[in-house]
C-alpha cells in the first residue's frame, strides 16, 4: 500500500458552492455545499482516479497560490 500527499485547490462559485480539484490528476474534481462534506468527497475521487492512472501522474511542489488583477 502506498501513500501519496496531493496539493488540492478549493475554490466557492458564484451560487456558494465549493468546488475541490487537483491538479497533478486530469479529471479528478467534486463539488458539495460544505468544506466539511468536500474533504471525504475529494479522497474518494482521489482514490478513483489513482486506480485509473495507476502510477502515470505529476507529482509538483507546492509553491503558493497569487491572486492577479487584470482590467481589460
Amino acid at each position: 500500500m502506498k501513500k501519496y500527499n496531493f496539493t488540492i485547490l478549493i475554490e466557492r462559485d458564484e451560487d456558494g458552492i465549493y468546488i475541490a480539484s487537483v491538479p497533478a490528476l486530469k479529471g479528478c474534481h467534486t463539488q458539495a455545499n460544505s468544506v466539511e462534506e468536500l474533504l471525504p468527497r475529494i479522497k474518494e475521487v482521489i482514490e478513483l482516479c489513482l486506480e485509473v492512472e495507476s502510477d502515470e501522474f505529476l507529482q509538483n511542489e507546492f509553491v503558493g497560490i497569487q491572486q492577479v488583477e487584470v482590467v481589460i
